[in-house]
């Protein structure tokens, strides 16, 4: 079994690492006359500073005109409504510098650097986990490095090339979830149990999700950023199989949870009434704790999701419009969805992996049961 699934490993991760051409990303060549370059720089000063807008002299640290120092106006647009964030002294932020073809320049701000906060909160992350977690830790950790480089270097591309967003999602958890299964909780029955149960969930929830997508005639653009995505990629990108990638993907996480702690349940309740109790019993008490997880979990989606669309509900909570009819409207009706059809693979996984975990001690009970009786 170890030989099958480190043979599996291999073959997939040759696949995405194999230089062939299907994993390269194309071009976008820019008709326009305008070249543009990205520069960090420091506000050095504030020259001017009113309601809505600031002149500042920046000094340039990274780029073409690193050590030059240049004066840019931020804000003073007519729309008071749009943020505008006013620059302190001191602070590291992202310029743009836009010339065209007779050597004219235009520098604005685009971003602060956020690059320090972020080093040193992965930094107390990485240290919490080490601490808390010792080597299983260090497992996950590089399970989770595995994760974002399946999603970044074969995912993302596959899908930003055009291909099926559905089936490179697929192909792709068929990789992540045996990485990041047997590295978090080794190579054991009970990661088996617990893998198998996620696949069958993962596949339930996907078909569940294809069908409320086509049902409730979702078209996937729920955003801005799709909006801009499909523009940039004229309409070569699946929106609807795009939303039912991330349905899939962001269900694939707190599968792991319920799933390894089902099994590990019912193998438990196993080893300390063998020939004691019935599988029957052991499946009942099982369920009861699942289902106090099952709880736990489904209120641990509902808020991430929310928090997530925190600003979309804000949005139509005051607006004057009947409920009925702002649940009609695709990017609540796509939260909705994505929420309830998650949730519906959580409560799943609870009885698939708790039935999966008794049939293999079953099998067990009998394997043993027929060797006692042979010897």
């Amino acid at each position: 079994m170890r030989k099958k699934i480190l043979f599996l490993i291999i073959i997939l991760l040759t696949l995405i690492v194999y230089p062939n051409p299907i994993f390269a990303q194309s071009e976008v060549e820019s008709s326009s006359s305008f070249q543009t370059e990205t520069l960090e720089a420091k506000v050095i000063k504030i020259l001017e500073e009113k309601d809505h807008f600031q002149k500042l002299e920046l000094q340039i640290n990274i780029g073409s005109r690193k050590g030059e120092t240049v004066i840019v106006e931020n804000g003073g647009g007519e729309v008071e409504s749009v943020y505008i964030p006013m620059y302190k002294e001191g602070d590291q932020v992202v310029l743009m510098r836009q010339s065209s073809d007779n050597n004219q320049e235009i520098f604005y701000i685009t971003d602060y650097v956020r690059r320090s906060p972020l080093f040193w909160l992965v930094l107390f992350f990485l240290v919490i986990v080490l601490v808390v977690g010792k080597w299983r830790g260090l497992s996950s950790l590089f399970g989770l490095g595995l994760t974002f480089f399946v999603i970044l270097m074969f995912i993302v591309p596959q899908i930003a090339s055009g291909r099926d967003p559905v089936f490179i999602t697929i192909v792709g958890s068929l990789l992540i979830l045996p990485l990041t299964f047997y590295l978090s909780h080794g190579i054991n029955k009970k990661t088996h149990i617990a893998l198998l149960g996620t696949f069958i969930a993962v596949i339930m929830t996907g078909i569940l999700s294809g069908l409320f997508i086509y049902f409730g005639k979702l078209t996937g653009y729920f955003s801005e950023e799709v909006g801009i995505l499909s523009a940039l990629k004229a309409g070569s990108i699946n929106m609807q199989g795009l939303l039912l990638s991330g349905i899939i993907i962001g269900t694939l996480g707190v599968l792991d949870d319920i799933t390894i702690s089902q099994a590990a349940i019912v193998m438990q309740l196993y080893e300390i009434s063998v020939g004691k109790v019935r599988f029957q019993e052991i499946f009942k008490r099982a369920m009861e704790v699942g289902k106090d997880h099952i709880a736990s979990m489904i209120n641990t989606l509902f808020l991430v999701y929310t928090g997530a669309s925190l600003p979309l509900l804000l949005l139509f909570t005051n607006n004057p419009r009947p409920f009925l009819e702002l649940i009609n409207y695709e990017p609540i009706a796509t939260e909705i969805i994505r929420t309830l059809v998650g949730s519906i693979g959580l409560i799943m996984a609870v009885p698939i992996t708790t039935l999966i975990s008794i049939y293999f001690m079953k099998r067990n009970t009998l394997y043993l049961d027929k060797t006692k009786y042979r010897s």
